[in-house]
């Protein structure tokens, strides 16, 4: 019998004044804000990253904030995919990883690498990207070795991590290509469901699925709504009773909803946390 997969939910990120008194409970201090939603949730997609580069210790307070089972998933940093645009960039990954996102441990999920909307599809170009990416602890270990410039050593030690993962987010039309699948499913990169009007695709490029849920991918749609968390519920089960593990953050504009639709997946796919 086929193993089936583990499904976590959750949002972009966790810091966010609105949901002080909405989401947070009335009263609750700044600095516990991670360790609450980490109760509620089971993912957290750390955008931070994105921006510069963490040190090791704050990787390590986040996954000391979270219960066993919590994952972390960490963006890929613009300077890889805005500014390098994912070319000569094999110094900027090493620094980027030997920067600390080991220190989660047993809380590292997937690495997502969010390209810029001008940023056609590139065969040659992304081949090339996507061999640089470890693929598995030691490749990553090789790679963060050869970190230049930091001020601190490169951070190795790779305790508790069992996995390496890669997502990818497209957003230029030109990779709406089975070209372009076939490429990330080569090295097993998985390609970013956006679940919007422009790309509502939902094929699987990898062994795992990584829903970014912007939508619903209707005309008009305003924020998703019971049916939409029930359809998603169906997508995300047979995904997972074939095998996968699956991520699904909600980051679409209505973040202030984001984490009770989070909540309410969990829910539809039958999975309880203390509190609900």
């Amino acid at each position: 019998m086929a193993k089936h997969g583990e499904v976590r939910t959750g949002t972009a990120g966790w810091v966010y004044a609105p949901w002080r008194g909405t989401f947070f409970p009335a009263g609750l201090v700044q600095k516990k804000e991670l360790s609450y939603a980490a109760s509620r949730l089971t993912s957290i997609e750390i955008n931070a990253t994105f921006r510069a580069n963490q040190k090791p210790d704050s990787f390590a307070r986040w996954a000391g904030e979270t219960p066993d089972g919590f994952k972390f998933s960490i963006k890929g940093p613009q300077l890889v995919t805005h500014v390098r645009r994912l070319k000569n960039c094999g110094q900027e990954l090493a620094n980027f990883f030997a920067s600390g996102p080991l220190a989660l441990g047993d809380r590292l999920g997937p690495f997502v690498w969010q390209l810029p909307p001008n940023l056609a599809f590139d065969a040659q170009g992304l081949d090339a990207f996507l061999a640089l990416l470890p693929a598995d602890i030691d490749t990553y270990l090789a790679l963060a070795g050869k970190s230049d410039g930091a001020k601190t050593p490169p951070y190795l030690d790779a305790n508790g991590v069992t996995i390496i993962r890669h997502a990818i987010e497209p957003r230029h039309p030109s990779f709406n290509s089975p070209e372009a699948d076939d490429l990330l499913r080569r090295y097993n990169v998985a390609r970013v469901v956006a679940d919007t009007a422009e790309n509502p695709f939902r094929n699987l490029t990898a062994d795992f699925a990584y829903c970014r849920l912007q939508g619903p991918a209707r005309p008009d749609a305003d924020g998703y709504e019971q049916a939409d968390i029930a359809d998603w519920a169906g997508t995300i089960a047979n995904w997972r009773d074939h095998g996968h593990d699956v991520f699904a953050y909600f980051v679409h504009e209505d973040k202030l909803h984001a984490p009770a639709n989070a909540i309410a997946l969990r829910q539809a796919l039958g999975f309880q946390r203390p509190g609900d």
